[in-house]
């Protein structure tokens, strides 16, 4: 996952409506008319969330008729999680370094 990307999808995450958006739909695609059922704003709003996580490559939608199918892509939470771990490793990497340097100093 290049920078952009990354950028792209902690974006989308980074927004309550949007990550319970993707885990409605993670599993089973839900229309875009019955998720904005679920919340209380408007269809275009609804609609608006949706777009950003499909600009971040976290759900698709797929036409059925008059509908849109929103669908969770797996793969892009996968590249998400591997993100978030490999900084993980970063960040107690430092951390480490920091105890060894106050162990020194005492």
């Amino acid at each position: 996952m290049v920078a952009g990307e990354a950028d792209r999808v902690f974006h989308a995450l980074a927004d309550g409506t949007r990550r319970d958006i993707l885990a409605r739909v993670i599993h089973d695609g839900l229309s875009v008319s019955a998720l904005a059922r679920l919340y209380p704003m408007s269809f275009a709003a609804v609609q608006k969330h949706v777009v950003v996580l499909e600009q971040a490559g976290l759900v698709t939608k797929e036409r059925r008729g008059r509908e849109q199918v929103v669908h969770g892509e797996v793969d892009a939470l996968r590249q998400a999680a591997g993100l978030l771990a490999d900084l993980e490793q970063v960040w107690r990497h430092r951390v480490r370094g920091i105890e060894d340097e106050l162990r020194r100093d005492t």
